[in-house]
């Protein structure tokens, strides 16, 4: 008799172990289950987060090319423009230089040409009548007469 109490004693622990594990098991699966689902929430946020952020980044990359063609545009325009002052600045000098005479003018452009300003000088050369500029080189220093020749040359032949 003994013997039946002690099997039956440890098939009744066995059995509450064997309860206690399963119970245990189903309470770990539902855990994890939570766990999972909380994850899967914590992730949809952060990818519509994302998906936010990156709409809104490519809205102003898109504000920002958009600024960038105007102010390319605005640059273009304001370029030109400065050409056409250049150009009409340059037209009233040669018009000055044209009526001056050939000795003053000569003076001024070695002036300009020994402060390194030979470009400006070309570029009113350029716009003189070519009696006008033969008479200046002639009464220009020889070595800035020459370098005014070679840039009339190389202009020629571009």
């Amino acid at each position: 008799m003994a013997r039946i109490i002690i099997i039956f004693n440890v098939f009744f622990v066995i059995f509450l172990n064997a309860q206690e594990t399963s119970s245990s098991l189903t309470r770990q699966k539902l855990e994890v289950m939570e766990l999972k689902k909380e994850l899967n929430t914590f992730y949809e946020e952060k990818e519509k987060e994302y998906q936010e952020n990156k709409k809104e980044l490519e809205d102003i990359l898109t504000q920002i090319e958009k600024e960038k063609k105007e102010i390319k545009a605005l640059h273009d325009r304001n370029e030109q423009i400065l050409k056409e002052i250049k150009l009409e600045i340059d037209t009233k000098i040669a018009k000055i230089y044209n009526a001056m005479k050939a000795k003053n003018a000569a003076e001024i452009f070695d002036n300009m040409i020994s402060e390194g300003k030979i470009d400006d000088v070309f570029a009113i050369i350029l716009r003189l009548k070519e009696n006008n500029v033969t008479q200046i080189l002639k009464f220009m220093d020889i070595s800035h007469s020459s370098i005014i020749t070679h840039l009339l040359e190389d202009y020629k032949n571009k």
